[in-house]
């Protein structure tokens, strides 16, 4: 693979607005609407990143933490927080964007892992990733305890071959 890329090369952002039939009965965005456009969004940054056709892995963490009312004003932005060889990790943060009254709250995010395929659907390499920010760099580190973590309970890695997670628990 020959470029290094930046998360910001990944960034994509999509901007909506709840409607009265993407709301449960508290007229409140449905946890899977907002599933399914974080899952967009991410998918737009996976492919931007390794300029391939990519598939959702798993869906690894979500918080619901505000509600989106309808006729709010959702923003998604997601961009790449690693790379492993065939897989990537994507941020996805959803904000509640109020132009009104001038604010936006923070009311979700959510982890995601892509994997570049090829035309049989078979993964393929893809770029790495390196972090500018302090906030990219926290979250590229979190990166690897997480795939650790899933690899261990997954069976396909052995608790004693950690390296991330060991320093965490084992100090």
């Amino acid at each position: 693979m020959a470029k290094i890329k930046t998360a910001s090369d990944s960034l994509t952002i999509m901007t909506n607005i709840v409607l009265p039939n993407e709301t449960n009965s508290l007229r409140n965005l449905f946890g899977g609407e907002l599933l399914a456009k974080m899952d967009r969004c991410a998918s737009i940054s996976a492919a931007r990143h390794c300029e391939r056709r990519v598939v959702t892995a798993s869906v690894n963490h979500v918080s619901f933490n505000h509600p989106i009312p309808e006729g709010g004003i959702v923003v998604l932005e997601s961009k790449v927080s690693r790379a492993f060889s065939t897989s990537m990790e994507i941020y996805v943060d959803v904000w509640l964007d109020d132009p009104i009254a001038g604010k936006k709250i923070h009311t979700n995010e959510g982890i995601y892992t892509f994997v570049a395929v090829d035309e049989f659907n078979k993964p393929v390499p893809i770029p790495q990733m390196e972090p500018e920010s302090d906030l990219e760099i926290e979250r590229f580190k979190a990166a690897f305890r997480r795939r650790e973590l899933s690899l261990i309970l997954s069976g396909r890695m052995k608790p004693q071959e950690s390296v991330e997670l060991k320093k965490l628990f084992c100090q």
